[in-house]
């Protein structure tokens, strides 16, 4: 499995949150599987959060998000235990955080966890500095040492020479930026973000997304991510957990959850997301297609293969399966006119090669200028697959469209 080699962070098992007075009889309901409103209509008990059960790997960006009443929020508070669930665990490193003390507790909070909130949370009445240095002011360090470390982390988000301006004087996008830092100074192990984008404008918005994902490469933080803008949840999240009426009803990837919604609520969230930014090469490409072996196979063999699987343009490889062009019919025919040994001289070898994590976005522009198949290749030039105009441009234009644009093309580079 993909995951089997990445190290667990947090770990959350059975964790159940139920708000009300009879939230044992709300419990057992939820055991039985009745539905979040018919609880509350039996017990007038809201379940905020039912039976949640996932891991997050150290280092990735997890993502939560739902509408409005999902849980997502109330989910997160449970990490640091700003709420206390009604049952299950939370396990930060293997620890769980549910048996700890009050002190134990501040510890966790003032070492291992931060958050970082909507409403950026910042002192009014302190400079930049000042309040990127306030938690480690908590934390009893020394003046010198959190005015150097707050320096330091004003400069990697990007506010240098605002280190001493007041916080009011900065726009929204800069106060989340600070609100950031903060968080960063204290060097924390884990990352909690709730809505921390949603109140800005989009430009800058976005432009906070990219800086986060940027940031992200030099921290290498474990982030979990709170949102309701699926689009913001397919830019940031390594993973992303889908939550309705609080149940996780789906995790995965974004190519995951794009490609094999796991309910209609999903297939709803998804229906209108471009997914050629998000689908890769990987997933549209044609695996282990028919080839040509440049040191066996002669125009013969060539011709001949190409019959066989219905082919006008076949890849061509060395002993080492290294990726080395495509060759056409009409070329190899010709070689074989001219009797020659081997197909060498007709490879046409300067072609495209993409990652098979390349977006299928990113391979279009290729089309305008080759009639060829896209090559997906390994970081050793071993070829893994091909990509068709098809399968591209059905993921351009729509599904619906795939079956008529295969027609055209004749199947032939398939």
């Amino acid at each position: 499995m993909e995951n089997e080699n990445k190290q667990v962070k947090i770990k959350v098992e059975d964790l159940n949150l139920v708000f009300g007075s009879r939230r044992d009889e709300a419990l057992k309901l939820t055991e039985q599987g009745m539905s979040k409103a018919e609880v509350l209509d039996k017990t007038g008990c809201t379940v905020a959060v039912n039976n949640a059960n996932y891991s997050i790997y150290e280092g990735e960006v997890f993502v939560v998000m739902g509408l409005s009443g999902s849980g997502k929020s109330t989910m997160l508070r449970c990490f640091n235990r700003l709420i206390n669930p009604t049952s299950g665990h939370i396990y930060i490193d293997e620890n769980d955080i549910m048996v700890l003390d009050e002190k134990s507790l501040r510890e966790m909070r003032r070492n291992k966890m931060t958050m970082v909130f909507q409403n950026f949370g910042l002192l009014p009445h302190r400079t930049v500095s000042s309040n990127v240095a306030f938690g480690m002011e908590i934390m009893g360090r020394d003046e010198n040492e959190r005015l150097e470390k707050a320096y330091k982390t004003i400069k990697q988000v990007g506010l240098q020479g605002y280190e001493e301006m007041m916080t009011g004087e900065l726009s929204g996008g800069m106060q989340q930026r600070v609100g950031l830092a903060r968080a960063l100074a204290t060097d924390p192990e884990v990352l909690l973000m709730d809505e921390a984008f949603s109140a800005l404008d989009p430009l800058i918005r976005t432009q906070m997304q990219e800086e986060l994902l940027e940031l992200q490469k030099k921290v290498q933080k474990t982030i979990v991510f709170i949102t309701h803008d699926l689009d913001e949840a397919l830019k940031l999240g390594d993973r992303i957990a889908i939550m309705k009426d609080g149940v996780i009803v789906q995790i995965g990837t974004p190519e995951d959850i794009l490609m094999e919604p796991a309910n209609d609520y999903v297939k709803a969230f998804v229906e209108n997301v471009d997914r050629s930014t998000i689908v890769t090469a990987g997933s549209v490409m044609f695996r282990n297609p028919p080839h040509v072996d440049i040191e066996r196979h002669g125009p013969n063999f060539t011709l001949r293969l190409m019959r066989e699987t219905g082919k006008d343009v076949l890849p061509v490889l060395d002993k080492n399966d290294h990726f080395l062009g495509f060759v056409v019919d009409n070329d190899v025919a010709e070689a074989k006119k001219k009797n020659k040994r081997s197909v060498e001289d007709v490879v046409i070898k300067d072609v495209p090669m993409v990652a098979d994590t390349t977006p299928v976005a990113d391979i279009l522009p290729f089309y305008l200028e080759y009639s060829l198949p896209v090559a997906v290749v390994d970081d050793e030039k071993n070829l893994i697959g091909l990509v068709s105009h098809s399968a591209v441009i059905a993921e351009m234009i729509g599904k619906e469209e795939e079956e008529v644009i295969q027609i055209k093309e004749g199947g032939t580079h398939e």
